[in-house]
């Protein structure tokens, strides 16, 4: 990311570097998180990551909510991205947390099947509840994202979590 950050500062002020190199280390693993959540693939959703700010290094735009402002084009670019590629369910790779072995390969076990459960279900409700359980996202946020009403997006969140609870009850 540091290069990134480099290279989209090259021909602005000092002030405008310093507060595009701080807004992609401050938010770059949000972006990436939120282009994850639709494309389900690491190098995809680095694309987008890039794309993002090499957008917003391009534009300038004046950004009141950054946070609401970043996921939507992420989100916008990551779906653009979606329908050009069709994506196969990579999980990122994650910091070793220093558990024993056997507790990671069961926790790897219980989250394989979790991920795989979250990814069976429809796009319009794996979407919301990814970017709602796992990004932490309200549901006017993902609303604004995802260009939906905000009752839809709590609908959406409900059903998937349903439908996941029966699942693993009968797993």
């Amino acid at each position: 990311m540091r290069e990134l950050a480099q290279t989209m500062a090259w021909g602005r002020s000092a002030d405008a570097e310093a507060n595009l190199t701080a807004l992609v280390h401050r938010q770059s693993r949000f972006v990436f998180r939120v282009a994850w959540a639709v494309l389900r693939n690491v190098q995809d959703a680095e694309d987008v990551v890039q794309e993002t700010f090499l957008r917003i290094h391009r534009n300038a735009p004046e950004m009141d909510d950054e946070r609401a402002f970043l996921a939507t084009t992420a989100w916008r670019l990551a779906v653009d991205r979606r329908k050009s590629r069709r994506p196969d369910a990579e999980m990122p790779d994650l910091a070793d947390t220093g558990r024993n072995p056997e507790t990671a390969a069961v926790d790897t076990d219980w989250n394989t099947r979790i991920a795989r459960m979250i990814d069976g279900l429809p796009e319009d409700l794996r979407q919301p509840l990814v970017l709602s359980g796992i990004e932490e996202m309200t549901s006017p946020e993902i609303a604004r994202v995802m260009g939906i009403p905000e009752g839809t997006v709590r609908t959406r969140i409900l059903r998937a979590r349903q439908i996941l609870k029966e699942r693993l009850a009968h797993a």
